[in-house]
């Protein structure tokens, strides 16, 4: 399969978890519009993107008082009977959370013209890898390099090493989008102070880095951040999901290092809030909640989602436990640079930026 031969296997499992509150789809009211989900093999508590997806859907029940149904995916061979599960429940609206179900939700979707489908963090291509659009198919995909951008200025004003890093799960476009803002804030900042702030795991230039190769070894992100933390490093960012639970432990263990957490507010979402400096927010659980309000109303289109700081679909998280140690000077020039990013003056450029 054209993105997923190219990413790294994961070692699939067998078992298909399915949970679901109601049964069946169908109408056009809220109440017996059927809205579901399929997570990628992170699993829905991985305090990153799917949890966040999921948190969506919940808002949804909870707000607009649709059904919902979701599978939790073990490996990538889950993915197609997960989906083919919410076809066959005649889910009105089918999510697939991450770039890896980008294969089946288009199969799916172009399978199923009566239902509609959602992809979270990617667009859709064909197998020469051109991008297609799909009449019954929603990419919701997120501009993070504009947050991560004010993110490696603030990562690189609180250095005090000289040195910051990061590392992704898989070289894909949702994850290293994250990694080229974050590499021009540092070099914002190094411009703007004259410094000599080094970005350890990513060069830009060359889109080559330092990648875990899946989204669920903690193990395998905690080594990369050891390696990070050995070379000087002292604020690191993972961008690799779960995987950056275990950056989180290494960076504890060093007692000196902060992290800039990705998707979620990893202040609020994780256990390591103490030495979290911000996060790169993704507002997943809104875009979510939006599309199927459009869907329950029967506005539901094709076009895609792309969250922005402008739409406020992604943003800096607060600095919490780091409030006072942020130098007002550089908590100013972080909001000037946002609104020079919302009116167009300051644009933050990625080969992966969505369109």
């Amino acid at each position: 399969m054209k993105k997923l031969a190219s990413a790294v296997s994961m070692i699939a499992a067998s078992a298909l978890v399915l949970s679901a509150c109601g049964s069946g789809g169908g109408g056009d009211s809220a109440d017996d519009y059927l809205a579901c989900m399929v997570s990628d093999s992170g699993g829905w508590d991985d305090q990153s993107f799917n949890q966040s997806g999921k948190q969506g859907m919940e808002n949804a029940v909870k707000n607009l008082g649709i059904e919902e149904k979701d599978a939790e995916s073990q490996g990538d061979s889950d993915f197609k009977p997960n989906v083919d599960n919410m076809v066959q429940a005649g889910c009105n609206l089918t999510f697939g959370v991450g770039f890896l179900l980008e294969d089946t939700i288009q199969e799916a979707a172009e399978a199923n013209s009566d239902l509609n489908f959602a992809l979270i963090d990617s667009t859709f291509s064909d197998a020469d890898g051109k991008p297609v659009t799909i009449d019954n198919a929603k990419p919701v995909v997120f501009n993070t390099a504009e947050a991560a951008y004010l993110a490696g200025y603030v990562a690189a004003a609180s250095s005090e090493s000289g040195k910051v890093g990061t590392f992704g799960g898989i070289q894909i476009p949702s994850v290293t989008i994250f990694m080229d803002g974050f590499a021009d804030g540092v070099k914002k900042f190094n411009e703007d102070n004259k410094k000599d702030v080094k970005l350890l795991g990513w060069n830009k230039e060359k889109q080559d880095g330092s990648f875990s190769g899946d989204f669920e070894n903690q193990g395998q992100g905690q080594e990369l951040t050891k390696q990070l933390i050995s070379q000087g490093a002292d604020v690191i960012m993972p961008v690799a999901g779960p995987v950056g639970l275990g950056a989180a432990a290494a960076a504890k263990d060093a007692g000196d290092v902060k992290l800039v957490w990705v998707d979620s507010d990893g202040y609020e979402s994780t256990e390591y809030g103490d030495i979290i400096l911000t996060s790169v927010v993704k507002e997943i659980a809104n875009a979510v909640e939006d599309t199927i309000k459009e869907g329950t109303e029967d506005k539901f289109t094709n076009e895609p989602y792309i969250g922005t700081l402008e739409n406020e679909g992604v943003g800096l998280a607060p600095f919490h436990d780091f409030e006072d140690e942020v130098p007002e000077d550089v908590k100013k020039k972080v909001e000037d640079l946002k609104k020079q990013i919302i009116d167009g003056s300051l644009t933050v450029e990625s080969e992966s930026t969505p369109k």
